[in-house]
Parts: C-alpha cells; structure tokens; sequence
C-alpha cells in the first residue's frame, strides 16, 4: 500500500513496449509492478517477459543478459533460460538444482502493443483485449507516440476521464461537457461532448472512450479532425505511473492530416501535462464532497473496485 492512496496495484493488463521498438536478439530492462524484469523476443517474432535477477546469484539478466540459440543468457556465469523462463543450460553443472526457473509473465502482442497481465494473486487472464481497426489501416496514420512518468496511481489518471468540470476550468474547453459512463464487467464506455475553440470560433465534437481496466483505453475523437488514441497506464509501483499514449489520424487530405492533426494531438498533449502537476499534489480521498455538474465519478468509482482483489476481500469481512 501507498501512504497517499489506500489501494494497491490493479489487475489488469498493462503495456510494457511497443511492437517496433523490440527486435529479434534484443534484451530489455523493465522496470513494473514494484518489479524488476526482462524482455526479449526470440527468432519466431515472439516477446517474452521474465523475473529479471537470475536464481543463482542474482544478477539482472537485463543487463548484460544476450540471447543466443533463442535463450537468455545470464552474463554472469552463462546459466541459459528459455523463454518461458526455464532454466535449460548450466554449461559447467552435471544437473540442474531445483528452483532454478524463472517466472515467466503472461504477453498479449497486438495493435502494436506489447502488453503484459498483473495479478497480485497469480491469477491468469480472465479478459481478452480487444483488436484496434484504425490499427495498420491504409485509412490512418501511422502512431505517433508520447510517454510520461508520473507521481500518482492509475485510479487517479483514470478517473480524469469522467470528471467533466475540470476540462473547462483546467484545460480551457469551451464549455464543461456532458459525460456519460456505461460500466459492463472490465470495460467502462464513457462519452463526452466537447468544444475546441480555433480562429473560426468554437468547433463542437465528441469523445468516445472505451476504458478496459486501468491498462488499455481507446479514445475516439471528432470534431476537428477524427483522431485515435491508444493509451495504456502502467504501475512502476504504487506511486508512480507510466503513461504511454500512440495517435493516430484519418487521412483526408496531406495538409490537414498532416497540419490540424498534429496541432490537435498537440493540444491533447498540452491538457495531459496541465494534469500532470494536480496528479502529483492532490490526495486521494474516498469520501469526496461531489456536486450536480461533477460527472459519473461515482459510477467510475464502483466499476474501479473490481480490480483491487484487497478491497474485494475487506468489504466480504
């Protein structure tokens, strides 16, 4: 537990990489889920995710660690694991001692996402994600991504989507917007209205967000110009937050793909860092004081809890 907020981290799936940024043979540190870890992708195209300290003296296999014959090789004293974290090769042992595997985390790899499953309890999976069209489509640009290290928890960036005054009085919309939330098992559909002020006055248009736990969101933007967002939060542990956010754009014309489209993902980044401050000063209170105009914060709130399996199990007792 946190001493600012009163949960731990979410279940869910979470991003550790993009799909282009990881190449065959390559090794990479990771630091998530109050975690050290590894990743590498083997010759078959596949990423994998281990522990990162090797069971025999502790060395980080992300550093220095290399893969040959698609085995990480621990650069300390060679020990080889496979990529579901098996211990193959002692090169100077006549056998393997026990507890010598590594776990292994549980990789999805898709809309050019490499993302990984956290459960506190071990649990596997028990949602999938689902598949982004706008994704490699000729229609769309390519993604243009962004990340940010933050001092809060994934409660509080997401909860940022439904509180509707603050886009108003923090970020400068138009007008507060009229934000509605749909909860149903992991996913959570909100919609919102907005207004983009420009040279020609006030250009009005609406946000589609589709929210699966913490780790995976999709938001849809029209108004200006139709523009796609592919986030993820990630838990580096229980106070601090990886953002990672991908835009894309629809082509409808070089200069104004190319022009609006990127002053609008622009302005998307500027309102995310005007945020960025309140979230590593605020608190996180659990009884806030709300008002008609707040938005569904509440409804955000209820869906919230099922991802904390210690709040689940302290409201059973």
């Amino acid at each position: 537990m946190s001493e600012r907020f009163p949960f731990g981290l979410p279940t869910g799936w979470f991003q550790v990489g993009y799909s282009h940024e990881l190449e065959v043979g390559q090794v990479v540190p990771l630091r998530y889920f109050a975690s050290d870890l590894v990743m590498f992708r083997t010759s078959d195209g596949v990423a994998h995710v281990l522990d990162a300290h090797c069971p025999h003296l502790g060395a980080h296999l992300g550093h220095g660690g290399r893969i040959e014959d698609d085995k990480l090789v621990c650069p300390f004293h060679a020990w080889e694991f496979r990529g579901d974290g098996t211990c193959d090769t002692i090169p100077y042992a006549t056998k393997k001692p026990r507890n010598c595997d590594l776990s292994h985390w549980t990789v999805a790899e898709l809309n050019g996402l490499i993302m990984c499953w956290y459960d506190r309890n071990g649990a596997a999976p028990h949602w999938e994600l689902p598949t982004v069209e706008e994704y490699a489509s000729e229609d769309w640009t390519d993604y243009r991504t962004r990340r940010w290290v933050v001092k809060t928890c994934n409660q509080e960036l997401a909860e940022n989507q439904v509180d509707s005054a603050h886009f108003h009085y923090l970020h400068g919309s138009a007008f507060i917007p009229e934000c509605s939330s749909k909860p149903h098992e992991h996913m959570l559909h909100s919609t919102s209205t907005t207004g983009m002020t420009t040279p020609s006055g006030v250009v009005k248009g609406l946000i589609d967000v589709h929210t699966y736990g913490f780790g995976f969101t999709t938001t849809r933007f029209t108004g200006l110009v139709e523009t796609m967002l592919v986030s993820s939060a990630t838990p580096i542990d229980t106070d601090h937050t990886e953002l990672w956010f991908a835009f894309s754009v629809r082509k409808i014309g070089k200069g104004i793909t190319g022009g609006v489209g990127k002053a609008f993902m622009m302005e998307i980044q500027r309102q995310l860092e005007q945020d960025i401050p309140v979230w590593e000063n605020k608190v996180y209170l659990n009884r806030p004081v709300l008002c008609d105009g707040d938005g569904p914060i509440g409804v955000f709130r209820t869906w919230a809890r099922q991802f904390y399996p210690e709040l689940d199990q302290r409201a059973a007792k």
